[in-house]
């Protein structure tokens, strides 16, 4: 993983040492709340319903096992002894004092952490594919691309306060595992028919309150064009995207506005203009960040018969090793989801104790790294095949060998009305109870790969609109009501789903969702998922299921 130099180090300590003072100044009364709220946000502090939160970035989710016990500690001294891992492959503090902020900015710059631009208008952490490096499935590995996007865009001046926030994510394999096509830039690596690294860039995509998917606005860019291309986007963006609505903020809007054929005509016309300039991308620097991204001391090792190997343990094992294990592109090596998942687990949470023990064993089992998937999991990358029954052990001892990597249970969801002070309804209560209500792990696995996706309020932090089953927390005259969608997914053929209908009180959302699955069943194909049967035969049966008479 990309390693800080002096200058890296320089330009995060520079930024704690400014906030500090920042922050002093509010509490003295010097700075005003509208003068200190840009401030805060752009160092990824918020003002939730009980407390401060502290939003603390991870690059395209890579952490090191050093960074895992500074969070660790830091929770335990400076928060409630855990975390909560986003779908943005970012971590926060739900609780900490606004005072220690800084103090917690200082002791991130020790391990090469910070949380610059993890909020405000300006552009968010980039986002990619949780396998990166190791999927057997992947053309271009994203890291490096990612990488040097975060370099270009941290503290860009011009894009400091753009009319609303921006987020990029990258895809190089065969599946896509970074929702792309719902991000405001979405880049598509590949190769060409000479081998060499092109680019698909797609602009527009995006959730929240008017949900769309991005439209392609360049079919091939070459590698050195990749900065100055994406300065040409944020210009046209920042020239012409509106400011006086927030909800018609985003490049969406924009894009839809001014069609994406005309879009992509300004974003050109800009690009000709700069392409040529200090934007551009020379191959020295391009083998610099790449050099980051190395493979670790693989070991010569033959594949294990994971079908073998399954039947020589438990059952619990058996299907770990089917829902979690995945495979990977060197022979004996595997990487390993561990699903934050649990029932009465708040989706994406954990403690400060589960932190220090999977950091001894990425140590011991994956090269000291892992991987946030924007599922809110975590993920050992290169484990031994010969050491998985051993690493399952330790996994179940601390309660994270939960065998549901892309199952019901295995939901996203936004931390909603317990913390958000933008909810209308609580995620994380209707969580469990469907946790609770689905934990048979048999009935799980009959089901089969499933999305199933909560959000606490519009802004769709939870990707409601492309869960398999999305649930929508809405505000009905004071009282929390959810609202139920089928059909979406964020893959390359990434749909939006379409609403049932009315919505309902929390209680009975599992039996709603039972009657989805039931209609599932009674419908579905041999081998065929949730979402094939809900594309083939649309919504309507599963709305008549919902809704028919008692």
């Amino acid at each position: 993983m990309y390693k800080y130099d002096d200058y890296d180090q320089r330009i995060v300590a520079d930024r704690v040492r400014q906030f500090h003072d920042q922050t002093q100044r509010f509490l003295d009364g010097k700075l005003s709340e509208d003068e200190f709220l840009p401030l805060r946000l752009q160092n990824g502090l918020y003002v939730q319903r009980f407390a401060p939160m502290l939003r603390i970035a991870i690059p395209y989710g890579m952490v090191n096992s050093e960074q895992l016990r500074k969070l660790s500690d830091i929770s335990r001294r400076y928060d409630k002894g855990y975390v909560h891992f986003t779908t943005r492959q970012n971590l926060q503090l739900n609780w900490p004092s606004l005072e220690e902020v800084p103090n917690i900015l200082e002791e991130l710059a020790s391990v090469q952490m910070h949380a610059i631009q993890t909020s405000g208008n300006c552009i968010r952490n980039t986002t990619t594919d949780q396998f990166a490096g190791v999927a057997h499935d992947e053309i271009v590995d994203p890291r490096p691309w990612c990488e040097i996007i975060r370099q270009w865009s941290t503290l860009h001046p011009e894009f400091a306060f753009l009319p609303r926030k921006f987020k990029i994510a990258v895809s190089g394999s065969v599946e896509d595992r970074a929702a792309t096509n719902v991000h405001d830039i979405g880049i598509h690596a590949h190769l060409n028919d000479n081998g060499a690294v092109r680019f698909k860039i797609l602009a527009g995509g995006g959730l929240g309150r008017t949900p769309m998917i991005g439209s392609v606005i360049k079919e091939s860019l070459e590698p050195e064009h990749l900065l100055s291309y994406l300065d040409a986007v944020l210009r046209v963006y920042n020239q012409y995207g509106r400011r006086d609505n927030k909800y018609k903020a985003r490049i969406k809007i924009l894009v839809k506005a001014l069609t994406p054929q005309v879009f992509a005509e300004k974003v050109e016309q800009e690009w000709l203009a700069i392409k040529d300039s200090n934007a551009h991308l020379p191959e020295q620097e391009i083998s610099r960040v790449a050099s980051f991204f190395t493979e670790p001391a693989y070991q010569s090792l033959a594949s294990v018969d994971l079908n073998d190997l399954a039947l020589s343990a438990s059952v619990p094992f058996q299907l770990w090793l089917k829902r979690n294990v995945h495979v990977h592109k060197k022979p004996g090596y595997s990487a390993v989801t561990l699903t934050l998942k649990a029932t009465a687990d708040a989706p994406g949470d954990a403690s400060a104790e589960q932190l220090d023990a999977i950091a001894g064993l990425a140590d011991k089992y994956s090269f000291g790294e892992l991987r946030v998937s924007h599922e809110q999991n975590l993920i050992f990358a290169d484990v031994q095949q010969n050491q998985l029954y051993e690493l399952w052990q330790q996994l179940e001892i601390l309660g994270l060998a939960t065998p549901n990597q892309g199952l019901l249970t295995d939901m996203i969801c936004c931390p909603g009305g317990d913390f958000c002070a933008l909810a209308n309804a609580r995620s994380i209560p209707l969580a469990e109870d469907i946790q609770r209500r689905f934990e048979n792990i048999d009935f799980l696995h009959d089901i089969g790969e499933l999305d199933l996706n909560i959000s606490g309020c519009m802004n769709a932090c939870g990707h409601h609109h492309v869960g398999h089953i999305g649930i929508l927390g809405v505000d009905r005259k004071g009282e929390e009501y959810y609202q139920i969608q089928v059909g979406g997914a964020s893959g390359y053929d990434t749909s939006l789903g379409k609403i049932l209908g009315p919505s309902f009180k929390m209680e009975e959302v599992p039996d709603v969702v039972n009657k989805l699955l039931q209609t599932y069943v009674k419908e579905r194909r041999p081998d065929e998922r949730f979402i094939d049967t809900c594309r083939r035969i649309g919504v309507e049966p599963f709305k008549e299921s919902v809704y028919a008479a008692a």
